[in-house]
């Protein structure tokens, strides 16, 4: 069963390889990424993170989820010594970095209490995968070219891990710096994250992908996090832990 849906402005595709599978699952888990949207999206002027730039909504009457995101925010800013933060240039709050990747692996989790064994969630290019695919082999996720997004330039096999990618070739200069306090282009254009799980991949490919050159030497350096970076000049270099997941085939 295989479903794709526009929502958090990014197609949201979701399939599950197991008898178990259902159409109210898959509503379920397409229902979770609607209400996250509904409370972190600031492009709604009525979600939650809106009214909380507003002013209209103060700390003390922060949802759960919120102090939650919040909180995680906090601690990847101290943990990428200050290249992951979510107060943007004019001083509101954008969550998204973190926001995406949590979402992902809580609809997985979804599915996983579900029952279901063999299943990929993917928003946006991030991924959270569990077991096998339909046809009984381990998934397999592409890395595109950041120069020509047709072209697969390596193709791993997570084996569970999550896998976030972070980069401008698609969305445009998205990522901010906070430390020069300028978008952050000019050294790499792709940073690929291997984690743990799926948020964990995506809040520090975030952070990874704003140090420029200096970002995969961060990710080699963290537990647990494997990496692959492409620069301007098309060169990539990878963590000594992520030829493990590359595919042979």
């Amino acid at each position: 069963m295989k479903e794709t849906r526009h929502i958090m402005g990014m197609p949201i595709s979701i399939e599950i390889c197991d008898n178990n599978a259902s159409d109210n699952l898959m509503e379920r888990v397409f229902s979770h990424f609607i209400a996250v949207d509904l409370r972190f999206s600031t492009y709604k002027i009525e979600s939650e993170i809106s009214q909380i730039n507003r002013g209209e909504i103060l700390e003390h009457n922060h949802s759960t989820e919120m102090r939650e995101v919040f909180l995680l925010a906090e601690k990847t800013k101290q943990e990428t010594g200050g290249y992951f933060d979510i107060r943007t240039p004019d001083g509101q709050l954008d969550p998204s970095g973190i926001v995406k990747g949590l979402a992902i692996w809580r609809a997985a989790e979804i599915i996983s209490l579900a029952g279901c064994q063999n299943f990929y969630v993917e928003a946006g290019g991030d991924i959270e995968s569990r077991g096998h695919n339909s046809l009984g082999m381990p998934w397999h996720v592409g890395i595109k070219n950041p120069f020509d997004p047709m072209h697969i330039v390596k193709v791993i096999i997570p084996n569970g891990s999550g896998v976030a990618t972070s980069g401008t070739y698609e969305r445009g200069e998205h990522i901010y710096d906070p430390i020069k306090k300028t978008p952050a282009v000019g050294e790499i254009i792709s940073m690929t994250v291997i984690g743990s799980n799926v948020y964990e991949a995506d809040r520090f490919a975030t952070g990874a992908f704003a140090m420029g050159k200096r970002g995969i030497a961060f990710i080699e350096a963290s537990p647990h996090l494997e990496g692959y970076s492409i620069d301007l000049n098309g060169i990539a270099t990878m963590t000594s832990g992520f030829e493990k997941f590359v595919s042979d085939n």
